[in-house]
């Protein structure tokens, strides 16, 4: 993307941020997602460094102090994930309700929850870390951080924690504070660990009966559809195959119209259910490309395609490049 082009498409966006906040949640679904580069266009990480969506080399990591927090955040989705330990009073705000934050909380954002947050006391601190899915997953494990109970649109998304729960909590982050300034070679590593204590943590907690009670038909549908979407991988073996393979198949799977599931996702993610499949065979075929010495026959048969040429014709309309092409750059 062109200098002017991404100018752009920053300017896009905070118009869009700024008829949204003038307008009301309602708008939220015409929101373009905030990339984490625009993140940083508006949070500058007070460092030298430029940006990288590599940080990590496997993905972006970081983490921040909480303080000067703007009074009210762009209300849409991120393609990145968030979290942040509040200590100060607020709103969460989403698409369908509101969440108020009045004691210390753990909040979890995720590109497939549009949020924003709105301060109600002029003293706010904490930290909080993002980082992208190519951070923490695993070929073993791709996605898995999806399908992660406080990152679902389906469940909640804030915990209130008690004194011991905090103290923990902080401990944690502030280590990943000091990692983040130190030489030690292997500190994504750290960091990746640190992060994994955090979600294990997070999951041994009582999420509270009373936040973000009335979920949306869109959201528990979209949650079905991703996690139905999900089961099907990573194909193990060349005798399996993809039986569910495009809108249909999951509509009649689900037992809803498909033009009802296809508003949902849309609604609920901003993408297409066919982009959502297309995304998920693409990035198992780049697996089976690079982890297996599967023929392109038989990574064809396994992702569902009749013929290798339909696979082929598939690829090379995603990436520019054929999977022979592809898997021998990869080699």
């Amino acid at each position: 993307m062109t200098k002017q082009a991404q100018i752009e498409n920053h300017v896009s966006y905070k118009n869009q941020t700024e008829i949204c906040n003038n307008k009301g949640n309602a708008l939220a679904l015409h929101m373009l997602t905030e990339t984490l580069q625009e993140f940083y266009q508006r949070h500058p990480d007070g460092t030298n460094n430029p940006f990288s969506m590599n940080n990590a080399g496997q993905g972006h990591f970081n983490v921040f102090l909480r303080r000067g927090c703007v009074k009210r955040s762009p209300f849409g989705r991120r393609d990145f994930y968030k979290i942040a330990l509040v200590i100060g009073t607020g709103i969460m705000h989403y698409t369908d309700n509101q969440v108020i934050i009045d004691r210390p909380a753990l909040v979890f954002s995720g590109p497939l929850v549009p949020s924003s947050w709105e301060q109600n006391s002029l003293e706010q601190t904490g930290w909080f870390c993002l980082f992208t899915e190519a951070f923490i997953e695993s070929h073993e494990h791709q996605h898995a951080i999806r399908n992660f109970p406080l990152f679902r649109p389906d469940t909640n998304h804030i915990l209130f924690l008690d004194d011991a729960q905090l103290a923990f909590l902080s401990a944690v982050l502030n280590k990943m504070m000091q990692e983040m300034d130190s030489d030690y070679p292997n500190k994504y590593d750290l960091l990746r660990s640190y992060l994994q204590i955090m979600l294990h943590e997070a999951l041994k907690i009582q999420p509270p009966q009373t936040a973000e009670k009335n979920i949306s038909g869109a959201a528990r549908i979209t949650s079905l559809f991703l996690e139905h979407l999900e089961r099907q991988f990573p194909i193990d073996s060349p005798g399996q195959y993809l039986k569910l393979k495009t809108a249909n198949d999951f509509a009649q799977n689900l037992a809803v119209h498909v033009n009802h599931l296809n508003r949902s996702v849309k609604e609920i993610t901003g993408k297409t259910t066919t982009h959502h499949i297309s995304d998920r065979i693409l990035k198992e075929a780049h697996a089976l490309l690079k982890h297996t010495d599967w023929t392109i026959a038989q990574i064809a048969n396994g992702l569902g395609f009749e013929e290798p040429a339909y696979f082929t014709n598939f690829f090379k309309k995603h990436t520019g490049a054929s999977p022979g092409v592809s898997r021998a750059l990869i080699v």
